[in-house]
């Protein structure tokens, strides 16, 4: 079973993919499922239907605010296309519809209201935390004045208080994803206390973590999430886990998930996911 579930088309803010693409290269790689899971990051972009509201001084105010105005999904046209496709392409591929949330503590009540919205349409949700206090990680605003152990350990206490807070997602989007922005490799046992409480909350509340294949094309030294904690997962009985490309380009679709199976096997899992109306679906490995 080859199965992608972590997938950005021109419905994320950062991608210019067209969805059709991404069906038929997968198809051609003898992908079994996909799921596409675009972007929606509230506090720093916003809806497309609040923004056509806004006045143009409260869209100066926010471009000054951010430093620019990006969209979150546009809800409607893209659950409308994936679902035409999913017609179109029934006999040559499974397709599932989801979002990727990445969520802050003051944003939890915006994603109540989303999920909502629309959970009669979606079959997955992947939870990610890619900025704190509206503060990027990829420009270093948010760890700049800090030490690495600081911004680290505040990285992995955000998480702790949303997954506390909020429960409608299936699984965690590249968990140790702050490693990627680290000038060098913060040290597991640094930060084991803190992720050994999100992975009990996220296994006692019946959710996942995901193997994010991006890790290769970042270059980094290590799987994301790294081994250590695959392994930590596993000891404390976690098994709910889908493997994601984070395509925002077609030919990255796939990249690298029967290495991962394999390096899951090492570990010790018997089973990947995928997700049906947000229930797991277990494959054996």
């Amino acid at each position: 079973m080859l199965a992608d579930y972590h997938i950005h088309c021109k419905y994320s803010d950062d991608s210019e993919e067209k969805p059709e693409k991404i069906i038929k290269i997968a198809i051609d790689k003898s992908i079994n499922e996909i799921c596409f899971t675009d972007h929606v990051d509230y506090g720093i972009k916003l809806d497309k239907e609040v923004f056509e509201k806004m006045s143009e001084n409260e869209k100066r105010s926010w471009k000054e605010k951010t430093g620019r105005i990006d969209l979150n999904v546009d809800y409607s046209n893209y659950f409308e296309e994936i679902q035409e496709l999913k017609k179109e392409y029934r006999d040559k591929i499974t397709i599932k519809q989801g979002l990727e949330f990445g969520m802050q503590t003051h944003t939890v009540e915006d994603f109540q209201k989303l999920f909502d919205s629309y959970k009669s349409k979606l079959d997955f949700i992947i939870l990610s935390c890619h900025q704190i206090e509206d503060k990027e990680f990829w420009t270093k605003e948010f760890q700049k004045g800090k030490m690495p152990d600081e911004y680290n350990t505040e990285y992995y206490e955000e998480i702790y208080k949303v997954v506390s807070q909020y429960s409608n997602y299936s699984i965690l989007g590249h968990l140790d994803h702050i490693q990627r922005y680290n000038e060098m490799i913060h040290p597991f046992e640094k930060s084991r206390e803190i992720i050994t409480k999100i992975l009990k909350k996220v296994i006692e509340d019946n959710k996942g973590i995901e193997v994010n294949t991006s890790s290769f094309r970042y270059g980094l030294k290590d799987l994301t999430p790294e081994r250590n904690i695959l392994k930590l997962y596993h000891e404390l009985g976690g098994k709910i886990i889908t493997i994601g490309s984070d395509a925002h380009k077609a030919e990255d679709v796939g990249t690298y998930i029967p290495y991962i199976q394999e390096e899951l096997k090492k570990i010790g899992f018997n089973y990947i996911c995928t997700f049906e109306k947000m229930e797991p679906v277990f494959h054996k490995l």
